[in-house]
């Protein structure tokens, strides 16, 4: 048997004369889409695979359907002769602009085998002259095709190799992604070896060492792993000693380690290349010569074997010495391990006569975290999704390491200055700038990756109108970092009178595996989000900033005085409650109502339901009259006449449905009824007694600004708790409350049926007037109200709800504002979907 070792992400050119057995070969060992056939291509093109005239255009739609292949990271196998070195430059050409291995299999079959093989070919016919040619141009070429920039040539020379060939595909060097760590990311060490031996034991790493003292390894307790970002050599007073640490734990597997360009440049001089000494190499020269010639081997071998970088945790993580743009992410290629090792310059130098790097983070949109080193910052700072570990050791600044995933910055001092640095450590970018976001991050059809709810996808309409919403009115950027869900009704009841009804809500609830829930009352006021800040800085707000109070829909709430003195007297009462304490971070996210409804909705109150209250008080009373003179004329009119009583009555209840719900608007309150989050902690999985006790709370310490939210936990299993929390739901709505939410006890919740509903809200039949008309009971009226796409909208809600979650978590973990406004106008895009209002 031959093994034939093909990379998982490459380029496959089979190279044969015609009948030498390529496409069989390919249809044994490769999938259907695999395969690019250049026959297949000339009847794509010409409908004639045998037209040669369609070669050049064939061969034109082949190497575009492989581009498309290879930059989406799939193995692709091109079908064809290939035995003119053109031919074959041209598909190496496609590997290297795509950053994968371009890998030969070469069939030098005897002439007469593939003649032989074309001669009882039914669907064509091959000359003897044309086999003789191909055979003769590809044994002229073999010995060059590593010279051609193959990485890997298989030659198969007999009908017998062919058919005893397995193909074993083996992941590249840097596809370390089945290793979730945790792990410890340490930036440039140079020499360092005190400043490494302090930094492991602040990490909790405990030292092994030889019979002479001298560190060789580090274990963790809870098996957490060190990734080295490069460049542990050269100007520091140790090299030996942080090599001898490091191979030492590399070899245990308790570390890996990227290359660095100063590991570069010592394999080069190690084995005996000509290269410049300086930039500290001279130190780790001259340190190794006092070392055993045994020693220096397994140095310039470990140096050798480093990868351009590491891709880890089911990609989550990307580690390399000078960082890595998106694209480079996992291939293999001189241009992606020149990129991991020196980064990308300008071509100018600066001052100092250093070249000017160009500033990559700025630019990086990916979901990997990238880790790296290179360039020495005073501080680690996240850019993009992107952190610089090297925080200047050897130049006496600090030797940084970052945890992951807890994207905690552990750092110890230098003991001292070990080496000069030309240019003084400056931050490669500010940590938070106000312009990071791009019309183009949310533009056009969107995919958001979600934690709790996989992908979802933003139609290009859909962002038109999100854009439209933000690009208006939306409270800035920077601090709207939340936007709630909308809420979905209860499949429509079919109880005589009623729309909607508690009985349908826990029945969804039930079909979905919850049976533990929480009614909580509905109060009638607006949705709004509510973030108090005490540290202006996190939001890169003005130092006289407390927050903001903006609607569902991300808009400012009310004018800057009243939200100023609204902000303040929460802030007092979230200390006066023990809050800030409890959750011990300087900011806080709240979701409730503010009270009453008409203070957004005076306008809509006075315009329209006020309005048709009194055009149908007007109409009806007029034709309650011209009824009653036509029955005092003997005119039978009884039927029409309890129509109208029956319309003049929905009339008046109408009336006092819209009319309960307007306040004084100098009498501002607050319902919250979730704590969102805090600091770097998010609560979405804190049960709802929680939530609605930090409520009572609030509500104890200033009674004037925070209104209770009435609550009744239910056991769904229970008939008795059920039919008492009906008949709970019809005292409230009867006292005149718009109606209640039904939400899982436990929060967020999942189930083998994936993400429960959030919240299920059931509204009263009388508040439902506002919404469908005075006479929407009417029997003709609900049968036709009851076709509702209740359905779509509770899809829309479970997606948004996952939206809001997601960038919440992206915040408080520090993650770049883009990334968090990705998610927040994912809501907005949404919102602007045309479902029925009055759902």
């Amino acid at each position: 048997m031959t093994v034939l070792d093909i990379p998982a992400a490459s380029l496959v050119v089979l190279v044969g004369a015609s009948g030498s057995g390529k496409s069989t070969f390919a249809r044994d060992h490769f999938g259907p889409y695999e395969t690019l056939s250049s026959d297949s291509f000339r009847g794509l093109v010409a409908n004639d695979e045998t037209d040669q005239s369609a070669t050049a255009a064939a061969f034109d739609a082949l190497q575009y359907v492989a581009g498309k292949r290879l930059a989406a990271g799939l193995l692709t196998v091109i079908d064809a002769t290939s035995v003119q070195p053109d031919a074959r430059r041209k598909l190496v050409e496609l590997a290297k602009a795509h950053d994968v291995l371009p890998v030969a299999i070469v069939f030098d079959l005897p002439e007469s085998v593939s003649s032989a093989r074309n001669e009882i070919r039914a669907d064509r016919s091959i000359p003897a002259g044309v086999v003789k040619r191909q055979t003769d141009q590809l044994r002229r070429g073999l010995r060059h095709l590593a010279k051609e920039g193959f990485r890997k040539v298989h030659i198969l020379r007999t009908p017998e190799d062919v058919a005893s060939v397995t193909i074993t595909r083996t992941r590249l060097l840097n596809d370390r992604s089945d290793e979730h760590g945790p792990f410890d990311v340490i930036g440039d060490v140079h020499g360092c070896r005190s400043e490494l031996e302090a930094l492991l034991g602040a990490l909790g790493y405990a030292l092994a060492r030889d019979e002479q003292g001298r560190p060789v390894d580090a274990t963790h307790p809870e098996g957490r792993r060190v990734v080295f970002v490069g460049d542990l050599v050269d100007r520091g007073p140790d090299v030996v000693g942080v090599l001898r640490l490091a191979m030492g734990m590399v070899a245990s597997g308790t570390a890996l380690a990227v290359a660095g360009n100063h590991e570069a440049k010592l394999v080069k001089a190690l084995r005996g290349a000509k290269v410049t000494i300086s930039h500290g190499l001279e130190e780790t020269l001259a340190q190794l010569a006092g070392e055993s010639e045994e020693f220096r081997n397994r140095v310039a071998t470990f140096c050798y074997d480093l990868i351009s970088h590491l891709v880890l945790d089911d990609g989550r993580l990307i580690v390399a010495h000078a960082g890595l743009k998106e694209q480079y992410h996992g291939r293999a290629s001189g241009r992606v391990r020149a990129f991991a090792l020196y980064g990308e310059t300008t071509g100018e130098t600066d001052e100092f006569g250093l070249p000017v790097r160009y500033p990559w983070a700025q630019d990086y949109r990916g979901k990997a975290v990238v880790l790296y080193g290179h360039t020495p910052v005073p501080t680690v700072e996240w850019i993009n999704n992107t952190a610089c570990l090297d925080t200047g050791c050897v130049f006496g600044g600090a030797l940084s390491a970052m945890r992951y995933p807890e994207r905690g910055v552990v750092s110890v001092p230098a003991e001292q200055v070990w080496y000069e640095p030309i240019r003084p450590l400056v931050a490669e970018t500010p940590a938070r700038e106000p312009g990071v976001l791009s019309l183009a991050d949310v533009q056009g059809k969107l995919i958001i990756e979600t934690g709790t709810h996989g992908k979802i996808g933003i139609k290009e309409e859909q962002s038109a109108g999100g854009l439209e919403t933000m690009s208006r009115w939306a409270t800035d950027p920077r601090w709207l970092v939340y936007l709630p869900p909308t809420m979905s009704p209860p499949n429509t009841s079919a109880r005589e009178g009623y729309l909607e009804h508690p009985a349908e809500a826990f029945s969804s609830f039930r079909d979905q595996g919850v049976t533990d829930v929480i009614c909580e009352e509905k109060h009638m006021g607006s949705r709004a989000v509510v973030l108090v800040s005490r540290d202006p800085r996190r939001f890169d707000a003005p130092d006289d900033w407390r927050g903001v109070i903006h609607t569902r829909t991300g808009r400012p709430f009310f004018d800057p005085v009243t939200e100023r003195s609204f902000l303040e007297r929460l802030d007092t009462a979230l200390e006066q409650a023990g809050v800030w304490d409890e959750v011990a971070a300087d900011w806080v996210l709240l979701d409730g109502e503010i009270l009453p409804w008409s203070l957004k909705t005076g306008g809509l109150i006075r315009e329209q339901y006020a309005s048709v209250g009194a055009a149908g008080v007007t109409a009806m009373s007029a034709a309650e009259s011209v009824l009653a003179q036509a029955a005092a004329s003997g005119i039978d009119v009884a039927e029409l006449a309890g129509r109208t009583r029956a319309r003049v009555e929905d009339i008046g209840l109408f009336r006092d449905a819209y009319r309960r719900f307007v306040g004084d608007p100098g009498e501002v309150r607050f319902a919250p009824f979730q704590l969102l989050a805090a600091g770097d902690s998010t609560f979405e999985t804190r049960d709802h007694a929680w939530h609605l006790a930090i409520a009572d709370r609030l509500v104890a310490t200033a009674p004037d600004l925070i209104t209770p939210t009435a609550r009744l936990r239910v056991d769904l299993g229970d008939e008795d708790a059920t039919a008492h929390a009906i008949r709970w739901w019809e005292d409230l709505t009867a006292g005149g409350g718009e109606g209640m939410v039904v939400k899982p006890f436990a929060n967020l919740s999942r189930t083998e049926k994936g993400l429960v509903q959030p919240g299920i809200k059931v509204r009263g039949r009388e508040y439902l007037r506002i919404i469908y008309g005075p006479d929407y009971t009417d029997p003709a009226s609900l049968a036709r109200l009851r076709d509702r796409d209740t359905g779509r909208k509770r899809s829309l809600a479970g997606r948004e709800y996952a939206l809001g979650v997601e960038a919440l978590r992206r915040f408080t973990s520090g993650e770049p504002l883009w990334r968090v406004h990705e998610a927040v106008f994912g809501v907005l895009a949404l919102e602007s979907d045309p479902i029925d209002p009055r759902l």
